[in-house]
């Protein structure tokens, strides 16, 4: 018999729990804010913020202020040095460095043994009972998994406490079993030199059976490549011939669907994507037919939104989750089972549907160009992008935009730096449905871009070959969680890769 026949029966109880997020998912978040208020009363923050008398959702509003990270910082910084009962019972050993940001100054998010296990360890679970559940026929455990991680190092040299990725983090401490199931080494894996844990992975993996892989996309499209250079094969499903899905997560798949469906051409291969961030697992796409993610509800994390247009004002008009419209753009709020607190992720989401409760992520709260009053946000740029793709026969690796606010002949525009896997058949045709897409899908573009008056026709810069990877190694931040900021308002990044692009 199967090995994934055997080990699918212990899935199925909780296949029947998951139920409960298509049928009773309020119950569910009821329950979550529940645990967290009972947990928390005993903590610092707890008894700062009244929580041993916080009895309902209003007085949780009432009680508890909406938290950025500047607002956590000084208790997390504290935790850090070992002190016990700040933000979260007991004393938390693990810290994620936060990759949301860009600049020299990294997040911390803290990491405790409760959520380790019924947040993220308890997502993991659920990506395979889902696939599972939609693959009866899959054979996910005759074969290894291929999992990407980061690096860690000593945390203030507190002993047994971990600061880096939140992948290093889950790779050290998961049950030594699974490392019978995965590749690569738990050496390679947490290698913090990310070109030559490439080429290690792709040495230790070329001749295992692989079944499935789980990573960022961009980080392991760049391993895949490198199998391929060592295989000499012209399609990955050739090195591995039992390959059946990727699980991918932390940055949006749409621009390299088309680089994997041409290296995987396995009409069997899957994609589920999965919303797992440092400070918590909280998506998956539960219906392959679908593209839009189930919200998780029972790990542990009370969810609450502000829409969009809101987010900085005083007042704005915060909801849980029973207040969601759909099709609005919200800015997301979490508290969770590591000591976060009514704290503003930085992630904006849309619900496509209620009970149950599915959505996608439209971007970030920092990842936005507004500065004519346009309101572009990622979910239209990578529709945009995806459209002019289609119709000039391009493929794109990276990128980032920026606003051009007033060039030598008083002129402002939008300027993307883009590279290019498969070039486009021109760069001005690519750069002209780019901006007729992004006027279809944005009405405040579009009127901006009316007669040229407020904004010029879009500029697009072809970027160098690897040169996005060059610039985040600069930083010290290539592998791992490490993404490339796609939208700002600020020219810092364009300005610094622009120079760069000319080397």
């Amino acid at each position: 018999m199967s090995l994934t026949k055997i080990a699918g029966k212990f899935f199925i109880p909780r296949q029947k729990e998951l139920e409960r997020h298509y049928t009773h998912p309020e119950a569910l978040q009821q329950e979550a804010l529940k645990y967290l208020i009972g947990k928390g009363q005993n903590t610092e923050y707890g008894r700062n913020h009244l929580l041993a008398n916080t009895l309902s959702y209003d007085d949780f509003v009432q009680n508890v202020p909406v938290n950025t990270y500047e607002e956590l910082k000084a208790d997390i910084d504290r935790m850090r040095h070992g002190a016990a009962d700040v933000l979260w019972p007991g004393v938390v050993k693990w810290f994620a460095k936060s990759s949301g940001t860009t600049n020299d100054k990294s997040k911390f998010i803290p990491v405790s043994g409760d959520g380790l296990q019924n947040i993220h360890y308890k997502g993991g679970e659920d990506v395979v009972a889902f696939y599972l559940r939609n693959h009866p026929e899959s054979r996910l455990f005759d074969g290894r998994s291929l999992i990407l991680g980061g690096s860690h190092s000593p945390n203030y040299n507190q002993e047994g406490s971990l600061v880096g990725d939140l992948s290093a983090i889950l790779i050290e401490n998961i049950n030594p079993l699974a490392n019978l199931v995965r590749v690569p080494k738990k050496h390679t894996a947490l290698l913090s030199d990310f070109e030559l844990k490439r080429d290690r992975i792709a040495h230790e993996c070329l001749n295992k059976n692989i079944t499935n892989l789980s990573g960022v996309p961009s980080w392991m499209l760049s391993v895949l490549v490198r199998v391929m250079e060592l295989s000499g094969k012209q399609h990955l499903e050739e090195v591995w011939p039992n390959l059946e899905v990727f699980f991918h997560g932390g940055i949006a798949f749409t621009p390299y669907r088309k680089q994997y469906e041409q290296l995987i051409t396995s009409p069997r291969m899957s994609y589920m994507e999965t919303y797992n961030a440092s400070e918590g697992f909280f998506g998956i796409q539960d219906d392959p037919t679908d593209s839009s993610m189930l919200l998780m509800l029972d790990y542990g994390v009370f969810y609450e939104f502000i829409p969009l247009e809101e987010v900085g004002q005083e007042g704005a008009n915060v909801v849980p989750l029973e207040g969601v419209e759909l099709g609005r753009n919200y800015a997301m709020l979490i508290t969770t089972s590591c000591g976060l607190w009514r704290y503003m992720i930085g992630d904006t989401v849309k619900f496509t549907s209620r009970r149950p409760y599915k959505f996608v992520i439209t971007g970030r709260t920092k990842y936005f160009i507004n500065a004519f009053g346009e309101e572009l946000i990622m979910d239209n740029a990578e529709k945009a992008l995806a459209y002019a793709c289609e119709h000039t026969g391009a493929q794109v690796s990276e990128y980032t935009a920026a606003p051009v606010y007033m060039d030598e002949n008083a002129k402002c525009r939008h300027q993307w730096l883009v590279e290019f896997s498969h070039q486009p058949d021109t760069l001005q045709h690519f750069a002209r449905l780019l901006d007729e897409k992004l006027q279809e899908i944005n009405s405040d573009y579009e009127a901006k871009r009316s007669h040229d008056v407020t904004l010029q026709h879009l500029e697009v810069v072809e970027a160098r070959p690897g040169l996005f990877n060059d610039w985040l190694k600069a930083k010290g931040k290539l592998g791992g969680q490490h993404k490339v900021p796609r939208l700002s308002n600020s020219r810092k990044n364009m300005d610094e890769l622009l120079e760069m692009n000319k080397e």
